[in-house]
């Protein structure tokens, strides 16, 4: 994962004083399976309120300069237990304990999913590229939302 260096402040010309500062990330490894894979974008929200089911973004509490994807499962003392959504990958607080409220980076916004590059077949018919770019296109932009909130308190305990 990476914190992109594009970022943007809106509402004002300058990042500062209530102006929201937005940036774009990309997400590199299957921690968040099935929600985001390998490949997507994330627009973050620099410095956003944090909610218990929110996608955030952290700096790993042993590794400062490397920057995780996980979801906020709920407030501890001295920070918050976050967990990845794939129950196969441990690097998460299972594996290193409550991230403190400093080494939170981001809340993230939506996920941007890149189109699939497949082989193109020969002769494949126009209608049918256009079909499935319109299907790439109603699902590459998804708000990340709070899911269930009885799965992820389930899983944080």
């Amino acid at each position: 994962m990476t914190d992109g260096a594009r970022t943007v402040c809106g509402r004002r010309e300058e990042c500062g004083g209530g102006a929201v500062r937005l940036g774009l990330a990309e997400v590199y490894n299957p921690s968040m399976l099935p929600t985001l894979r390998p490949g997507d974008q994330l627009l973050l929200s620099y410095g956003a309120r944090v909610r218990p089911g929110d996608v955030v973004v952290v700096r790993h509490p042993f590794q400062h300069d490397l920057l995780i994807v996980k979801r906020a499962a709920r407030r501890r003392a001295g920070g918050w237990w976050v967990i990845g959504d794939n129950p196969g990958v441990t690097n998460d607080s299972r594996e290193f304990g409550v991230v403190p409220d400093g080494l939170v980076v981001a809340r993230a916004l939506l996920r941007l999913r890149p189109p699939r590059r497949g082989p193109q077949a020969p002769g494949r018919p126009v209608a049918s590229a256009v079909a499935s770019a319109l299907g790439w296109a109603g699902s590459a932009v998804r708000p990340l939302r709070v899911r269930s909130r009885r799965s992820w308190r389930l899983r944080a305990r």
